[in-house]
């Protein structure tokens, strides 16, 4: 499921971003994606190395992630792919967003950024 609205991406990270359009999802988002100067992307939105409380509102479940590039990824870290389901879903929205967003499991989540962490 897609979400209506653009994201915001700094053209640092869009081109970094951009070597792995080869996942689906992602593709979809950077197509989507307003290209800005790193100055000038809001602070309250999720980019890449942001570190995102987020609320999965089908669970209730709340976690802390860091949003990184795949070679980063450690999840004894929370450290979490960009290319992940969640990775994908968080990446451009500003604290207070919500996404629906597709599960591997065939399963539709609602995703809320609740803060970014300094």
């Amino acid at each position: 499921m897609s979400r209506e609205r653009s994201i915001v991406i700094s053209q640092d990270d869009f081109t970094r971003l951009h070597s792995l359009r080869g996942h689906a999802h992602l593709a979809k988002e950077l197509k989507r994606a307003v290209v800005v100067e790193p100055n000038r992307v809001p602070k309250d939105v999720v980019a890449m190395n942001s570190r995102v409380r987020y609320e999965d509102g089908s669970t209730g479940e709340i976690r802390d992630v860091t949003i990184v590039f795949p070679k980063e990824a450690d999840s004894s870290k929370n450290r979490l792919s960009v290319l992940s389901t969640v990775g994908t879903a968080l990446l451009g929205l500003a604290v207070g967003d919500s996404i629906l967003w597709p599960f591997p499991d065939g399963s539709t989540r609602r995703l809320r950024v609740l803060r970014l962490k300094g």
